[in-house]
Parts: structure tokens; sequence; C-alpha cells
């Protein structure tokens, strides 16, 4: 059984998600501001968040700040904004997925099934073999799901390190966006643009100049590469 925390200060919206997830098997803790979801997720297992952006004391994207320093939980932003800026930044800021409201619950429940199969099967370690890929001053370890930047490990989310495993398996290759979308979600490209938050990320992380990058580079009008 996953535990899902579910944070929205309006108590319409947290009792009606309860009830979906529960009819699904999932056990829900509920939350109605960041500082009691910050509270919630230190003292309980936590495998998925879905939280709300516009919350007091302390707001969503707040508090995805503070449990991205030391956790890799999916995390669902549930918003009513819908402006493409708005989803870009839930993104940049640690989120996993971007669902706006009002919202279909079967999608609800498709975005909650499809980030907890990514998760646990990332942090179950399926692959257990011994894997090491390294090129230049880039390693990736993925016996243990580690990056490493000049010997330095650098702290990297589940899709990051997918999308990292993914490029430097094949290096030189081009991959489309909508190719590293299927590849890694798992899914048809629904939303492609996520590729490309993702990919600055990782660019922040791994190059020393993420404007101009030694190792990903894009392919103007094509995708993305691992250059080696």
């Amino acid at each position: 059984m996953y535990n899902i925390l579910v944070v929205d200060d309006e108590k319409e919206i947290t009792d009606a998600i309860e009830i979906y997830l529960k009819n699904q098997g999932y056990c829900v803790f509920k939350a109605y501001d960041g500082e009691e979801a910050l509270e919630i997720f230190e003292r309980e297992e936590v495998h998925l968040i879905l939280i709300d952006i516009m919350m007091p004391r302390l707001d969503g994207t707040s508090a995805t700040i503070k449990i991205r320093e030391k956790s890799t939980v999916p995390i669902i932003i549930l918003s009513a904004k819908s402006e493409d800026v708005d989803k870009v930044w839930g993104l940049n800021v640690g989120a996993d997925d971007y669902i706006t409201k009002p919202f279909n619950p079967m999608e609800l429940l498709a975005r909650v099934n499809s980030n907890l199969r990514r998760y646990t099967s990332y942090s179950n370690g399926h692959e257990t073999k011994e894997n090491t890929i390294k090129i230049g001053g880039i390693e990736l370890r993925d016996d243990c799901k580690e990056v490493l930047v000049d010997g330095e490990v650098v702290k990297i989310t589940p899709l990051e390190y997918k999308i990292l495993y993914l490029l430097m398996s094949y290096p030189n290759r081009v991959f489309s966006i909508e190719e590293i979308y299927e590849k890694v979600w798992k899914e048809p490209a629904y939303n492609p643009d996520t590729v490309t938050v993702h990919i600055r990320r990782i660019r922040e992380k791994i190059e020393i100049n993420s404007k101009e990058p030694k190792y990903l580079k894009v392919v103007w009008g094509i995708g993305y590469k691992f250059e080696k």
C-alpha cells in the first residue's frame, strides 16, 4: 500500500481526492498548508505528494523546494493556474508533474499511477547489475543510481537520471523530444515540453556553463544528444 500526501487549503478538494485515492487502495494523509505538509512528510513514509500552490503559512512552491532538498519522492502540483509559464515554473522548482484545476478524477488517478510506477521502479533498483558509463567528467553509476561530475556526486531526480541514462547510453545519437518522452515516461508524448524543462535542470547540474553546454547539446529542430 502506497501513502499519498494531499495538500490543499480547500477541504472539499482534499476530501474528494481522498475518496478517489482510497477507492484505488491508497493510504491518504491530508494537509491544509505547506507547514503542515512538511510536518507530516517528516514523520510519515510518503510515496507521492499532490500539492496546491496558493496556500496560507507556506505556499506549495516553497514546500516543494524544501522537500526536494532531501527527497526525490514524486510531487504533482495541483493548481488553478493554467498558463504555460506557471507549469514550467512548477517543474523548474522540482515538481514531476502538473495538473490544472478543475481536474478529471480519472486523469488524476492515471498521473498518480504513472508517477508511482516510475518512482518505485527507480527506487527498488530492478537493474542490479553493475554498470558504469563515463564520458569526459560525467560518470553515471547505474548500480547505485548515482551521477558524478568530476568525481563529486550531484543530486538528481529519478526522471532526470533516466533521461541522462538514455542519452549517455547512446553518445552522439540525436533523440527527438517526443522519443525521449516516450522512452522515459513509458507513455505517448502528451506533454513533450516537460522534456525541455528537465533537460535544462540536468544541464544546471552537470555543466560548468549551462548556457554553453559541453555535453548535453541541442540539435535545433530535431532534439538532444549527449556529445562524446
